[in-house]
């Protein structure tokens, strides 16, 4: 029977907000629904506490810190929480919607990838509890289930429901669990979260992503037993076996990592997954494409023991029961659990067959055989005590000073050579790495090599002001940092293209590679250009020079009839223009000359509409007696070029 029909938060609006559309899944704290945000209108995730734990101030303590804690984190390998709050008895929280798998499911489907695809997933996710060890937070759940992989390919890591704070307010808090309790996932357990004693950090994390590499290098996880309490007492007595032993083609290096990360001592782990994701990027350089490409063999699956699954749930006190694989709040066995194996009762000995006396050849080869063997032992002997006065194994010194990781070296039996580098994220003066890496083995006559931060290197921004914008951009790039946006201004100083400002300024110290913004000139800002037409061609040179422009003169004159000879008639800039632009001035010719018509032989009349007509104005000289006489003569004669409004004298 599908439960998810009476699910009554099915179809529900929560905080009047957020509809409950679809059941994602189930887990022991809560159960995580597929929704809408109302008022943005995107798909996200909720995640609401079951109803029986919301009356428990220890657990909604618990569940409001993931919301506070994954808050502190801005990671893109990290799932955000975009809100928290309650509605009745539904407490929960709003959480970035990944649609895709868990890596859970990419196991299930495949069994063991390829050392390539292991570290493709694997990298992103130290990168992400990287991330949170850096701000203080430990996972304390880090499993497949809890390890996303969208549809583009992109890794994120989930649940923080069992966080842990290292440091601040809130710390003793959270650090605090029941007494005779253990919370977390059976298979990725590290011992010291076992023990009642134990005190965890983020290694406990280191040592579940070393759990995770084992499982996605063979298909299977390291530690399986009829019921937890077996898997539990492995983690506390045997080491985690190579991988090699499962897929022997896999690189020994793949082998040394594994174990330094489940190293049953918390001091032989990486210090956190910062560490761990270098070590493992270092690696990766060293292996040939063939050993990253390597398909492994269709993994095994053991005959049924107890080896935890996917579904999340809260198990009551011992006696456990055998099940699929939990979050689990697991009571703890009494200390001499940790201590005592199982009784083993020997099997009863086969009947015996009565003995025969050994021949001559028989004792001759057994003394041989007895030689043989004690030899060996000798050799052997003298192999391991030379071992161990030869080789030494790394410890982690990470995060320390040169002095203590120098006495810390001491103690193993190594000397350190210590070399200095820029880092972003370890302070000056403390310990970023050592080569060989924590838990290798390394020559006694061999330095380590330690590397120090220098701290964060910074970068003068270079002082590119009045350069081209190509040559300012190349600068940049040749100081190590980034050409940013180029935005434009006008500068009454700085030519057209060439740059005025940086941002941050010039002087200013940035990371590698940070970008820098460039404010570029247009030039000048532009100004009202005088309209100088019809005036005197030096009032008009006056004005335009005062106003901040160069004049120039057209070599050719325009004909006006209305703007007098020697006056500006037009100009080729008007409106706005750059301080500093030349505008052309065209002067007049005057009115254009035309031809005097020939009026000869007309009467006075027509005659004087002639040349009215053609822009004359007409005199008359003689005597037209009744006006009968016509025009004897003109002056000026008839094709004469004369200006318009000149005057012709017609004679009878």
């Amino acid at each position: 029977m599908d439960t998810t029909l009476n699910d009554p938060l099915l179809g529900a609006v929560l905080d009047g907000r957020y509809r409950v559309e679809e059941r994602i899944a189930v887990g022991g704290m809560a159960t995580v629904y597929r929704g809408t945000d109302l008022r943005l209108d995107r798909v996200l995730a909720l995640k609401v506490m079951h109803p029986a734990l919301a009356g428990d101030a220890g657990f909604t303590d618990r569940f409001i810190r993931e919301a506070k804690a994954v808050a502190r984190l801005s990671h893109q390998n990290v799932v955000n929480v975009f809100d928290q709050g309650a509605d009745g008895n539904a407490v929960f929280l709003a959480m970035e919607y990944v649609p895709g798998r868990t890596l859970r499911d990419v196991l299930r489907d495949r069994g063991a990838l390829s050392v390539r695809a292991a570290l493709d997933v694997l990298e992103p996710v130290l990168a992400a509890l990287g991330a949170a060890h850096r701000a203080g937070l430990v996972h304390r759940d880090v499993k497949p289930e809890n390890v996303l992989i969208t549809d583009g390919g992109l890794v994120k890591v989930a649940d923080f429901g069992l966080v842990r704070l290292l440091s601040g307010a809130d710390a003793a808090v959270t650090n605090t669990t029941t007494p005779g309790v253990i919370m977390g996932t059976v298979s990725y357990l590290a011992p010291e979260q076992i023990q009642p004693q134990g005190t965890t950090d983020q290694r406990v994390d280191v040592y579940a992503a070393g759990i995770m590499l084992y499982e996605l290098l063979t298909g299977s996880k390291p530690y399986l037993g009829d019921n937890p309490m077996q898997v539990i007492y492995r983690h506390l007595h045997e080491d985690v076996p190579p991988p090699s032993a499962v897929v022997p083609t896999l690189a020994p290096e793949l082998d040394a990592i594994v174990a330094a990360a489940t190293a049953r001592d918390p001091q032989a782990r990486p210090w956190d997954a910062v560490e761990l994701l270098a070590a493992l990027q270092r690696l990766r350089r060293g292996l040939t494409p063939a050993q990253l490409d390597i398909e492994p063999p269709a993994a095994t699956q053991p005959a049924p023991r107890f080896a935890p699954g996917e579904a999340t749930s809260v198990l009551s006190a011992v006696p456990l029961a055998t099940g699929p694989e939990h979050t689990s709040v697991l009571a703890t066995p009494p200390p001499e659990f940790f201590i005592q194996p199982r009784p083993y009762h020997e099997p009863p000995p086969p009947p015996r067959r009565a003995k025969r006396a050994p021949s001559r050849r028989t004792r001759r080869s057994l003394v041989w055989g007895s030689v043989l063997g004690a030899v060996l032992l000798v050799v052997a002997a003298i192999s391991y005590f030379l071992s161990g006065a030869v080789y030494a194994t790394v410890p982690s010194v990470l995060g320390q000073s040169q002095t203590q990781a120098a006495g810390t070296l001491d103690g193993a039996g190594l000397r350190g050579s210590f070399v200095q580098a820029f880092s972003e994220t370890v302070p000056a003066g403390q310990v970023i790495s050592s080569d060989p890496g924590v838990g290798q083995r390394a020559r006694k006559s061999d330095a380590v090599k330690v590397t120090l931060s220098k701290g964060p290197e910074r970068i003068a921004v270079p002082d590119v002001t009045g350069k081209p914008l190509a040559q300012a951009q190349q600068q940049l790039t040749a100081a190590r940092l980034t050409p940013g946006t180029s935005t434009q201004d006008y500068s009454p100083t700085v030519a057209q293209g060439s740059v005025i400002s940086t941002s941050p300024a010039a002087g200013q110290q940035l990371a590698v590679n940070a970008p820098v913004a460039l404010v570029v000139s247009k030039g000048p800002a532009p100004v009202a250009v005088p309209d100088t037409t019809g005036q005197a061609v030096t009032d008009a040179q006056n004005r335009l020079t005062t106003a901040g422009f160069k004049v120039a003169l057209a070599s050719a004159q325009a004909y006006s009839d209305t703007v007098p000879s020697g006056s500006v008639v037009s100009q080729d800039v008007t409106g706005t223009a750059a301080p500093g632009s030349t505008v052309t001035l065209t002067l007049s010719k005057g009115p254009q000359p035309v031809a005097v018509p020939s009026v000869t032989g007309m009467s006075q009349s027509d005659a004087t509409a002639a040349l009215t007509g053609a822009g004359f104005k007409v005199k008359s000289s003689g005597l037209n007696f009744f006006g009968l006489s016509s025009v004897s003569g003109q002056s000026p004669a008839a094709g004469t070029m004369l200006p318009k409004g000149s005057t012709v004298t017609i004679n009878f």
